[in-house]
């Protein structure tokens, strides 16, 4: 009886250890590929529970989430021969799982060491077709847009990988010419600030030169018709004496003198040489002036 139970319980150890070397299980953020003494025989698994030959086969999974890669900077020369250090980043995920295991072995720190030398390559190609300005500004976009292209059309064939976005992180000269392109791109600035200022007094003085002519226009304006206004009023006002003089002329003459005795008089200190037989002194000497 025991040694039945022993061989009873035996054949359950080895058909548990069969079953379980027969199974395996591929999470939802994994997928794999099946190797058969070797020999890939299926890729693209997907998650579940699954059937294996033991022994026979072999199961190699891959992360299928999008992944990181953080390139080192590195330095790329612009259509100028201009040195540049470029920081760039690219967001990765494996597409075709058998290409990706043929072309890697499955090694994920392979596979991102290879996909660095194509984006270096790529960069390279880009930076190398542009000036300092298309690089920085002028076509930064457009080159970010063919290196993403290119990028994951040459990975999606020889990787098996998909290129979601490639970014650039950070362009900046080498750390030993830095301070002198930063004292050249300060003096180039001083100079526009100082081009733009001169323009500036050119143009404040040619509005100012204008605002003085048209006040010399405006105020030679207003005088002549200042003036006309007053000779029309003067004219007017002679009009009024004239009339009021042709009315009684006797009057007006006797007024006008009055005018002149009081204003010749009203000094006593005032010392008159004059002849007293003079024309001036007729309406003292006779009350009709004759």
């Amino acid at each position: 009886m025991s040694n039945r139970f022993s061989s009873m319980a035996l054949i359950v150890a080895l058909l548990l250890l069969v079953l379980s070397s027969s199974l395996y299980r591929i999470m939802e953020t994994q997928t794999a590929v099946k190797l058969r003494f070797g020999e890939l025989v299926e890729s693209g698994i997907a998650p579940g529970l699954h059937w294996k030959f033991p022994l026979a086969d072999v199961i190699r999974k891959v992360d299928k989430r999008l992944l990181t890669l953080d390139a080192p900077p590195s330095s790329f020369y612009t259509l100028e021969k201009k040195r540049l250090e470029v920081d760039s980043f690219v967001k990765w995920r494996v597409h075709d799982v058998g290409t990706f295991y043929k072309a890697t072995g499955g090694d994920e720190t392979r596979a991102t060491a290879l996909l660095a030398n194509r984006v270096n390559d790529n960069l390279r190609n880009e930076i190398g077709s542009r000036t300092l300005h298309e690089v920085v500004s002028g076509e930064r976009d457009q080159m970010i847009l063919n290196l993403t292209a290119g990028l994951d059309k040459s990975a999606r064939g020889e990787l098996g990988v998909e290129i979601i976005d490639v970014r650039i992180k950070r362009i900046d000269f080498p750390q030993e010419v830095r301070s002198a392109v930063f004292e050249r791109m300060r003096a180039d600035r001083e100079k526009e600030a100082r081009q733009y200022r001169s323009e500036g007094l050119e143009l404040a003085e040619k509005i100012r030169a204008d605002a003085d002519r048209e006040k010399v226009v405006i105020e030679a304006e207003a005088y002549r018709e200042a003036e006309e206004t007053r000779g029309a009023g003067d004219a007017k006002a002679a009009a009024i004496y004239a009339k009021a003089y042709s009315k009684d002329a006797e009057f007006y003459a006797f007024l006008r003198r009055l005018n002149a005795y009081q204003a010749s008089f009203s000094n006593k200190g005032d010392i008159m040489l004059i002849d007293p037989k003079s024309d001036f002194f007729r309406y003292l000497k006779s009350v009709d002036g004759k």
